[in-house]
């Protein structure tokens, strides 16, 4: 059948198009039920057997649940004991339409074939297609539709003899076509009731049902403004749209990045309730700046949300503790109010239960782990069995007459401080991707046992014979790289980096190949490795090994004795490594005099070309800043820290690194050269001149000048900044020059013209190292290929704009690893402590606030804060001065870089934020209170971008 539409169009140039719409209808769609006898269907998705312990329906039954029950209720989809679903065609456009992280999710449970989710094509049957009614609206059409589409399944389901009682609910939570149904003798149950009478299934999911009765009448928030409003806003320029970044040092204040045109963007600071306006950490929100008058400087205070508040708490009584920044005009910056959302940005927040102090209360607030997100109200009638539990929580709404937003339970992930549950909540909270891998993934690996077959050797070069060895660090399998340097007849050198060719064994688009790009990176925690690729290839096939025979993509450079390169050339090869050493094994091969054997001579020639290499592009403008990272020794059975010492760096770490950057930085140019629209760089912005004004006061402190016109003026003035009698302070400057900077990031070569790598000094980089780690490298391995005739193109790898979002994924991912793993590092740190007890140790004052000191533990590589407030005691006369800067406290002066001496304890009276507890030995000021010190997560630590 074709049912169609025709209608005309008035053309911009003022022509009458005629328009057509055809729109087929069938009678051999399929319903998908085991029972039918009447769909001649080839396979069922409906199981036959559809019993789910439910006290309401004890019969067998299929579940149809309309648009508004997907969107609002999709964690209760999500529960492995739903199954056996239709899902209407006219459901998945509404939820397509509206609301782009549901619908992704729906379609995961789609594809989940053990959920017995049927997508029933209704809006193409004939039966059940319906036309829109004349003064009809579209949501009352689509009501309509699913009503026909509920019908319709039940009388064809009871037309067939094989089983009477088969049943199909419709789930709605409309009053109206709720009635309606019921009206059709249809089934109908709202989903609170249908769900809670489900056994075995957490009883909290539908609770967002009910948040309408737990919001109070008082309006504590502006309206936002509807979308419309705020794209016209938009346009013309009043409002402007940007990414919401709650503080995590004062819950009272956040910023909104505003993208502008090409490098020109901007923050808008925010403060106050009201003007955040109901925005969660992440949100796209449009943004009013303020007039400049009310302009202010970010706030000098830490903040942190003590407590639950009442919704009638005033917004004078809450924002008395907000204390701004200096009053300065220079110190202002942009300031704003949000006054619409354009995107949440919400996801399923781990966290704790905050009780009711209320006996037998079912509304309680969830304090989420990331103290960048607020306090979440929940309904729960199990309270006492999720006290001490990690759990997880979905946000349904924010009211503007509610303190906090609405939301409810989705699972408990296990009890709190469990290391195997705080990993868990660690994984979840930074989006780290860290499933088995699945069967299609695994299918993809080669069968075993594993050869390097006569074809390979046919079209690779066989340089097994070369004195090949690899450097890491203890503990190391997943080896990517390894080197070599022999002497030429002419008096120069050869000198080759040899990576793992991972690209032959992850081939584009296969299962494998989309998980790698999904997960975009190797998370390094302490004690555990979340792989990229399966562990077959990772620590072994792919692993560069000692003493077995590997596919390696080579780098190979002849060299002068100036470190000079004469040739470069790119080659897949065949290797044999001859050893695997730790950087200590290469530091004493080098130093020891009595060793002269091949790979050893073969690490001093390198070593000797690398400090060559290090002091020319330091001489370039290269920085050579510094940051704490720590290493931790594990107990073998219990696996909890049992030392914790700084990373001590040698000279093989650089000689590593030196040859590493090198051959980035040659696969750069080759892939740019062959491809200058579609190549995988790698840059690092400039910091805008802003980022330098606290490196600036510090030196200034010092009576010291910092010059940051150019990396190279930044790199000569650290070098020249230091102080007789204090060797640390030129360490300390640099841990802060590494705060300043900003983050390198990929990009496709054809939606960009700025390369330049800020770090390096480099006018063009990528990487090419680690294709274990970082699928960006499978990329770049797959364009030299291409560019040397060693493999053939594909589409994807061509097109510049799917490059671009893949670019995207990849910095996403890789900033994300980055957290996690310092937020491993503090975990463990908590860990160690919690076992050593109290420990007193030197340390320094990295940074000054209004009402505390930020002091660095150089032997732990630890930070923490020190406050200078007492809630139970009066507080000590505070001095801030934000020139500086210092802080005053009862005549003491405390000033950036000055030496302390704290305890170090863990206070763990907060089950939810174990914290490490810093308090002041040296000097001793009267009246000093002491709170848990948070090791900052987003600090960028100064590695190489190797």
């Amino acid at each position: 059948m074709l049912k169609s539409k025709t209608f005309v169009k008035k053309t911009r140039s003022g022509g009458i198009m005629k328009i057509v719409r055809e729109h087929y209808l069938r009678d051999d769609i399929w319903c998908g039920s085991e029972v039918c006898t009447e769909c001649k269907q080839e396979e069922t998705v409906l199981q036959k057997d559809t019993y789910i312990e439910s006290n309401l329906c004890s019969f067998p039954h299929y579940l149809l649940p309309d648009t508004n029950i997907v969107l609002s209720q999709i964690d209760i989809l999500e529960d492995p004991l739903i199954k056996n679903v239709i899902i209407l065609q006219t459901v998945l456009q509404e939820v397509r339409h509206r609301s782009a992280p549901i619908y992704k999710r729906l379609k995961d449970i789609l594809h989940d074939k053990e959920k017995h989710f049927y997508t029933f094509t209704n809006e193409h049957h004939r039966e059940t297609y319906i036309e829109r009614e004349q003064g009809e609206s579209a949501n009352d059409r689509n009501d309509r539709a699913i009503r026909i589409s509920t019908k319709w399944y039940s009388d064809h389901l009871n037309n067939t003899p094989t089983d009477k009682r088969l049943k199909v609910v419709l789930l709605t939570n409309d009053r109206g076509n709720k009635e309606k149904a019921e009206e059709s003798g249809l089934l109908t149950y709202r989903c609170k009731k249908q769900h809670t009478t489900v056994t075995s299934v957490p009883q909290d999911e539908t609770a967002v049902l009910t948040s309408n009765e737990i919001t109070s009448s008082k309006v504590l928030f502006p309206e936002h403004l509807p979308l419309s409003r705020i794209q016209s806003g938009i346009k013309s320029g009043t409002f402007q749209q940007g990414t919401f970044r709650a503080s995590r040092d004062n819950y009272l204040e956040a910023t909104v990045f505003v993208h502008g045109e090409g490098d020109d963007s901007t923050e808008v600071l925010i403060q106050g309730l009201q003007n955040l306006n109901r925005a969660v950490h992440q949100d796209l929100v449009a943004v009013e700046i303020l007039p400049l008058n009310q302009w202010v400087a970010p706030s000098s205070v830490v903040l942190q949300d003590e407590g639950p508040k009442e919704d009638d708490v005033t917004e004078e009584e809450e924002e008395a503790e907000l204390k701004s920044g200096p009053s300065g005009a220079a110190s202002r910056k942009p300031t704003g109010r949000v006054v619409g959302i354009i995107k949440r940005n919400w996801r399923p927040f781990c966290g704790m239960l905050f009780l009711s102090q209320i006996k037998e209360a079912t509304r309680h607030l969830f304090t989420p782990a990331d103290r960048r997100i607020p306090r979440i109200r929940i309904e729960t009638r199990q309270a006492a069995t999720l006290a001490g539990q990690r759990i997880m929580v979905a946000v349904d709404g924010w009211p503007k007459h509610s303190r906090y937003p609405n939301g409810h339970f989705v699972r408990s992930l296990g009890s709190a401080g469990d290391k195997e549950t705080e990993t868990e909540v660690l994984l979840l909270e930074h989006d780290v991707p860290h499933q088995d891998f699945s069967q299609a993934v695994l299918s993809f690996l080669p069968k075993m046992p594993w050869n390097i077959t006569e074809e390979d050797m046919a079209v690779r070069e066989d340089l097994r014979n070369l004195t090949v060895c690899s450097v890491d660090p203890p503990g190391c399998t997943d080896i990517d790289d390894a080197l070599h340097c022999r002497d030429l007849p002419n008096g120069n050198q050869e000198v080759g980096v040899h990576i793992a060719d991972v690209s032959h064994f992850i081939r584009p688009g296969n299962a494998m190949d989309l998980e790698a790009a999904n997960r975009g990176t190797t998370v390094y925690l302490t004690g555990r490795r979340i792989d990229m690729v399966p562990e077959l290839l990772s620590s072994n096939l792919c692993s560069l090994r000692s003493s077995v025979e590997r596919l390696a993509f080579s780098c190979i450079w002849e060299i002068n004795d100036k470190a000079e390169i004469v040739k470069t050339r790119f080659t897949k090869s065949v290797i044999n490594s001859k050893a695997s050493l730790t950087y200590a094994e290469a530091q004493m091969r080098i130093d020891d005099a009595n060793m002269n054997d091949d790979t050893t001579k073969s690490l001093r020639g390198l070593n000797r070309l690398a400090k060559i290499l290090k002091k020319r592009r330091i001489e370039k403008g290269a920085l050579t800043l510094s940051s704490p990272e720590v290493r931790f020794h594990i107990d073998s059975e219990t696996h909890d820290p049992i030392d914790l010492q700084t990373k001590e760096l040698k000279e093989t770490n650089s000689m590593v690194e030196e040859f590493m950057l090198l051959a980035n930085i040659s696969v750069a140019q080759k892939i740019y050269d062959e491809f200058s629209e579609c190549a995988l760089l790698r840059k690092h912005p400039a910091p805008p001149p802003s980022n330098y004004d606290i490196l600036n006061k510090a030196a200034k402190s010092k009576d010291m000048v910092i010059h940051t016109d150019s990396a190279k003026a930044l790199a000569d003035s650290l070098d020249a900044a230091q102080v007789d009698g204090f060797p640390y302070f030129n360490t300390l400057l640099r841990i802060l020059a590494t705060r300043c900077m900003m983050q390198a990031v990929y990009f496709c070569s054809g939606m960009d013209s700025d390369f330049h790598h800020y770090g390096l000094a480099s006018p063009i980089y990528t990487h090419f190292t680690s294709p274990i780690r970082r699928y960006s490298d499978i990329i770049v391995h797959r364009l030299l290929a291409v560019a040397i005739g060693a493999d053939s193109t594909y589409p994807d790898l061509m097109d510049k704009h799917k490059q671009s979002a893949l670019c995207n994924n990849l910095n996403y991912r890789h900033k994300m690893a980055q957290y996690a793993q310092r937020a491993s590092v503090a975990y463990h740190t908590q860990l160690f402590f919690k076992s050593r007890g109290i420990l007193n140790e030197e340390g320094f004052i990295l940074f000054v606030r209004k009402n505390a000191i930020i002091v660095l533990i150089p032997k732990f590589g630890l930070e923490g804060t020190v406050f200078f407030e007492n809630k139970d005691k009066p507080s000590p006369k505070l001095i801030f001065n934000e020139e500086v800067p210092s802080l005053t406290v009862e005549g003491h002066s405390f000033n950036m870089f000055d030496k302390v001496k704290v305890t170090i304890s863990l206070d763990a009276s907060n089950v939810q934020h174990q914290k490490i507890r810093m308090s002041l030995v040296e000097p001793v000021i009267s009246g000093v209170s002491v709170a848990p010190s948070e090791p900052e997560p987003e600090v960028k630590r100064a590695k190489l971008d190797r």
